[in-house]
């Protein structure tokens, strides 16, 4: 039955099917009540076969016109569900809260309050430090609860499956410092000591910091990214659950497999940009292969390559410790994982260049 209604004395009588088909009819016919509304109506809803929202919206509507006309409405003989409806399209949504204005902060204010948030930063991460370190000691103890299976796995994609970027931009680095190197010494008759600068530039700088570099980007933002989701997903958790330490299932292996994989990564890294400078010599300043090697063996000491060497450990500590301890602060939206990610390879290539420094001025107090 199509939806209409009938006036009679003072009752509006509602019949048939007051849905979205009959919206465009309803809201026509309903606009006659606004010149021949009765001061007191009753709308009888008893023959309503059913209502969606359209025709609950248009009756409320008629009903807030006769109210604002000065009439009195009462309604009575409506299903339930049409009642809850009539409620629902009534409901008027609150007024939101206002957002408070973000206090101004003066620049002490601004400086103390960066402060307390580092040291609160580098508080939490120290903690996570020292975590780390006591199932560290743990797994040398107790070697059977290293899971190696995990850890092979981690060593292939965070050594293996990095070689090819690692060597390429090694190698073309190589080429660039021969041949900005180079072209300075050619001007003096220097050729041969390009072999001496490279090799102490590669071996003791750029290959152990390249590397770090590289590595920073590529497995420390895997690492935070991977703890996140886990994070987000409550994978975490239901470890804490099970009564597992996620510090010794999920950050060791990460940590194990860095040690050992980034500084066979810098050996690699330390032979691509000898090549790539090498290769260099030889076509710019006709510095044969066998010379090069030749004077490279002479000028270069053992001592240089395990200076760049030692620094490996440490690096590798401070990707993967930084890469896991910003997974464990993402919160529960996807937008932390990505603000972690970035944090993390910031850090991760801020501590790296302050440590290459430190190792810089220890060596040289050192007289290494």
């Amino acid at each position: 039955m199509d939806a209409a209604y009938s006036l009679t004395d003072n009752t509006l009588h509602c019949h048939g099917a007051w849905t979205r088909d009959a919206g465009n009819s309803l809201a026509k016919q309903l606009e006659r009540l606004k010149s021949n509304a009765p001061e007191h109506l009753l709308i009888d809803g008893s023959d309503v076969t059913i209502m969606d929202t359209v025709g609950a919206w248009l009756l409320q509507k008629t009903i807030a016109m006769l109210e604002a006309q000065g009439s009195t409405v009462e309604m009575s003989g409506f299903s339930f569900e049409a009642e809850h409806l009539l409620t629902i399209v009534t409901e008027q949504p609150g007024a939101e809260t206002p957002i408070p204005p973000t206090p101004h902060l003066s620049g002490f204010a601004f400086v103390g309050k960066l402060t307390i948030g580092a040291l609160h930063q580098a508080q939490n991460m120290l903690r996570f430090f020292g975590e780390v370190f006591i199932y560290f000691l743990v797994w040398l103890k107790d070697p059977r609860r290293i899971r190696w299976r995990a850890l092979f796995a981690l060593i292939q994609t965070t050594g293996y499956q990095a070689i090819p970027i690692v060597a390429l931009l090694s190698f073309l680095i190589g080429i660039v410092l021969a041949y900005q190197m180079g072209t300075e010494l050619k001007n003096y008759g220097a050729d041969i000591f390009l072999v001496d600068l490279l090799g102490l530039a590669m071996l003791r700088e750029f290959g152990p910091l390249l590397t770090a570099v590289i590595v920073a980007g590529r497995t420390g933002s895997a690492y935070t990214a991977q703890l996140g989701t886990m994070k987000l997903n409550q994978e975490v958790d239901a470890l804490q659950t099970m009564g597992l330490s996620s510090r010794e299932i999920l950050v060791l292996p990460k940590v194990f497999a860095l040690l050992i994989a980034l500084p066979l990564l810098t050996v690699i890294a330390n032979i691509a940009g000898i090549a790539g400078g090498m290769l260099m010599s030889k076509i710019l300043f006709g510095i044969g292969f066998e010379d090069f090697l030749s004077h490279f063996q002479k000028s270069i000491k053992l001592s240089t390559y395990l200076v760049g060497m030692v620094k490996t450990p440490v690096f590798a500590m401070i990707i993967a410790s930084i890469g896991c301890f910003q997974g464990f602060q993402v919160k529960n939206d996807a937008e932390s994982v990505g603000r972690h990610t970035t944090t993390s390879v910031v850090q991760s290539i801020f501590l790296i260049i302050v440590a290459d420094a430190a190792f810089s001025i220890l060596f040289s107090v050192m007289g290494v």
